[in-house]
């Protein structure tokens, strides 16, 4: 069987590359990257662990690109602001989209949790070598993020002081360029061509997705099987739902009301981010992708998409810091036989929304974001320990919502300052995100 799972996994990757050779859309292969996988990883169980190879390499590649591509983008996108107040303007209004979109998606993780009473009539079923984790102090949050070795932290994967280091070495440009433009003119030149090459080598790894997913879904349906879904059904059911609702109410009213297109356009843009965070569960593996569709398919500009996209993979958790540690917080209440009052719901809200940005950087936020609001709202902490045999499944969801919650952000944001081509958006040819070998012709057409 061990061996049928690997002839299987090869002539289903061969299915999916001749998809590709056929120019069948990106998103269709991702879907059926997805649905190969799960079958696969059903059928053959334990013996389908393996091909989770594929998965590990495409995720292993992902994090290869990500500091050089958030560095240069990040630098590059600020350089192109001269005026200081822009830079204040941008950064307040992500910001601020980002805490108040988590403290909405909390909102609906609680009532989705109230309408399946997630936690009543649970066994309660503690596992014994689960260790709850360790809050980090706020300040000790802030000291640690602040850029100290920004090789080493590069090194380490530790997005947040790349980040700032990166911008403060745009905005010494901006400041040295009103002295003396000569002297950062060969530097932005330099930073603006390894930009060109990252995207270059962005495109060359995306290419990959459908195979990457593939694995991944394998895995994850050999792991943990069907089983899994019958107990805690409740709790991904709440999940999903108040991601639905994140995704129709709060994303869907944004882009109706705040940036004035049309909501179904806008999604059926943003279906690769989707798909994508669905099936890696990570942001900063869908962040090359989102960079790509913001920019080529929402029409976002190059600067806003470079500064909000790289920001809101780090601190934007509306499905990781919002609506599930809201649900796993009723589902503690009521699994431990504890009444929570408003007052306690209000207390949930306020610590999911700010533990958003308490915890960005930290790994493994969805934990540690859950262990903020059950602590604030005097819960046991250790009885997340029961809903972490379905992690995986939940986060597919956190993670889409996470997403599309920047891409939203990234389109609201370029509205308000002027920098969203409508008539593209609204009259443009969507461009296919692996097909870069377009014509020329056809290529000035799409960005025209």
């Amino acid at each position: 069987m061990y061996w049928a799972s690997w002839v299987t996994a090869i002539v289903l990757l061969a299915l999916l590359y001749v998809l590709g050779r056929y120019k069948v859309s990106f998103g269709i292969r991702v879907l059926a990257a997805m649905i190969l996988g799960v079958a696969v990883g059903a059928i053959f169980q334990k013996d389908a662990l393996d091909i989770a190879l594929f998965g590990t390499v495409y995720i292993s590649l992902i994090k290869m690109i990500v500091i050089p591509l958030v560095v240069t983008a990040i630098i590059s996108s600020i350089t192109t602001l001269t005026d200081p107040g822009q830079l204040k303007s941008v950064g307040a209004k992500t910001i601020g989209l980002f805490i108040g979109t988590t403290a909405i998606a909390a909102i609906f993780g609680l009532i989705t949790a109230k309408i399946f009473n997630v936690g009543s009539g649970f066994p309660l079923e503690k596992v014994a070598d689960f260790k709850a984790r360790e809050v980090p102090k706020f300040l000790q949050i802030i000291t640690d993020n602040i850029p100290s070795n920004p090789i080493a932290e590069m090194s380490t994967g530790k997005i947040i002081p790349v980040i700032i280091f990166a911008i403060f070495i745009a905005v010494a440009i901006i400041v040295e360029g009103h002295r003396k433009p000569e002297v950062v003119k060969p530097f932005k030149d330099f930073i603006n061509s390894f930009k060109a090459i990252m995207f270059r080598v962005t495109k060359f790894v995306i290419k990959l997705t459908p195979y990457g997913v593939f694995g991944l879904m394998t895995a994850m349906a050999a792991k943990y099987g069907l089983d899994s879904l019958t107990k805690l059904g409740p709790v991904i059911l709440a999940v999903y739902l108040a991601a639905i609702l994140q995704m129709v109410i709060t994303n869907g009213g944004l882009v109706l009301f705040a940036a004035k297109v049309n909501p179904i356009r806008f999604f059926r843009k943003a279906y690769p981010v989707i798909a994508v965070a669905f099936t890696t569960r990570s942001s900063y593996a869908t962040l090359p992708v989102n960079l790509e569709t913001i920019t080529k398919r929402i029409r976002v500009s190059d600067r806003i998409a470079s500064f909000v996209a790289p920001l809101g993979a780090t601190i934007n958790m509306n499905g990781c810091g919002g609506l599930y540690p809201a649900i796993v917080a009723v589902f503690v209440a009521n699994v431990y036989g504890v009444e929570l009052t408003f007052y306690h719901y209000a207390i949930i809200v306020g610590a999911a929304a700010i533990s958003s940005i308490g915890t960005a950087g930290v790994p493994g936020p969805a934990s540690i974001s859950t262990t903020v609001v059950l602590g604030a709202a005097g819960l046991p902490i250790e009885g997340m320990a029961m809903v972490l045999g379905i992690d995986a499944i939940l986060d597919m969801a956190r993670t889409a919502v996470n997403a599309t919650g920047t891409t939203v952000s990234s389109l609201v944001v370029a509205v308000s300052e002027k920098e969203f081509d409508r008539d593209g958006f609204n009259h443009g040819v969507d461009e296919e995100l692996e097909n870069y070998g377009t014509p020329a012709g056809k290529d000035e057409v799409v960005r025209a």
